[in-house]
């Protein structure tokens, strides 16, 4: 495994590498209590905002267990939302991604777009088999948004503690039904 070639474009969106100067961006939504109902963690801080942004700046792609590719997603050079890939096993050949968006540009397909590109990552340069994303269950945007690049609802799990005691979603994808 490999770092990827950095930053990737799409047809409207750049993700790229993190830098010490997204702390602001990132946490003018992570620290919306709407945007934090569907993630692990509460509201961010500003603090806690920097130091995840510190942890993520060398996140630069799949080489090992606890290596992880978390980009910055920005569309006319404004910070719009962020995804990341981590290993979900020791083999590395299976993978597991999140997303968060700021809610001002929902609707217009960022997040399709840029998880679309990060799945196509996840096949194509980090050579994985399956990718999946957990999702609370209460979180239709993201479900939509699962089936739209093709992932397949695999299970219901009810009280997870992921998702705050709420149901988690898992989605799937198989490498061989990618058609990027």
């Amino acid at each position: 495994m490999s770092e990827p070639p950095l930053p990737i474009r799409t047809e409207r969106l750049l993700l790229r590498k993190y830098r010490v100067d997204d702390v602001d961006a990132l946490l003018a939504y992570y620290s919306d209590p709407l945007v934090a109902r569907y993630i692990p963690w509460e509201p961010w801080s500003r603090e806690f905002a920097a130091k995840v942004v510190a942890r993520r700046i060398d996140s630069t792609g799949i080489t090992g267990t606890e290596s992880r590719l978390a980009l910055v997603v920005e569309h006319e050079g404004e910070v719009v939302g962020d995804v990341v890939l981590w290993p979900a096993d020791e083999t590395l050949s299976r993978g597991e991604m999140g997303w968060a968006f700021h809610p001002s540009v929902s609707g217009r397909g960022f997040a399709t777009e840029a998880v679309r590109a990060l799945i196509g990552v996840a096949f194509e340069h980090c050579g994985m088999h399956r990718v999946i994303a957990q999702v609370d269950a209460r979180n239709e945007a993201s479900a939509r948004l699962c089936g739209r690049v093709g992932m397949v609802n695999e299970a219901h799990l009810r009280q997870d503690h992921w998702a705050k005691g709420e149901g988690t979603m898992i989605y799937g994808l198989l490498a061989e039904q990618w058609h990027g």
